[in-house]
């Protein structure tokens, strides 16, 4: 399961949600502001608690993203997030909507950010989301070796908008096993 918010439920709660139910976390949607300041301990915390190890950021406010000098000033503070993480085996990314994939000075904003952050830093590709600005991953599942840890698998068709996964554009035969292979990840959430 991959969360999006816990509902004012605790930790020990999730948790023993998770376990009556057969299931474990494999990420959580996780706000910028609880990784930053007093939030970051609590953050850690709880998803120890539950046994999640990748805290996912789902968006980014404007300023953080509005033009090359913000993305690289951004890239530096999820470095120094991944670095905070580590020792707890723990892992930060960020999770890709359309608007990443615009061109700008430098490339794209998606590669402003990841050829400036380390390894550390997961790339959390949305296949959908992507194909909806136009984009194929696979060519930053290449450039980006080992950092797809966990992957939205969504369909997008030009053509059908309720096209179920293999129906559509996301071109799956060769995807997949590049993200085995080369992304390494762990996760594809469906």
């Amino acid at each position: 399961v991959e969360f999006a918010g816990f509902y004012g439920k605790s930790a020990e709660e999730i948790k023993r949600l998770l376990d009556e139910n057969g299931l474990v976390a494999c990420g959580s949607h996780t706000p910028l502001d609880d990784l930053l300041g007093e939030k970051f301990e609590k953050t850690v915390a709880f998803n120890k608690t539950i046994g999640n190890r990748y805290l996912i950021v789902p968006w980014l406010p404007p300023d953080r993203r509005k033009d090359k000098a913000a993305w690289l000033e951004t890239a530096k503070l999820f470095n120094e997030i991944s670095e905070k993480l580590r020792p707890h085996q723990m892992f930060t990314g960020y999770h890709n909507h359309t608007e990443e994939f615009r061109q700008s000075e430098g490339g794209t904003d998606w590669d402003i950010f990841f050829g400036n952050t380390n390894r550390r830093v997961v790339m959390q590709l949305d296949t959908g989301n992507a194909r909806v600005a136009g984009v194929d991953v696979t060519p930053f599942v290449s450039k980006y070796p080992g950092r797809a840890r966990t992957v939205h698998l969504k369909e997008h068709s030009a053509t059908n908008e309720k096209a179920l996964l293999g129906e559509g554009d996301v071109p799956w035969k060769t995807l997949l096993p590049l993200l085995r292979d080369v992304g390494r990840t762990e996760w594809f959430i469906v």
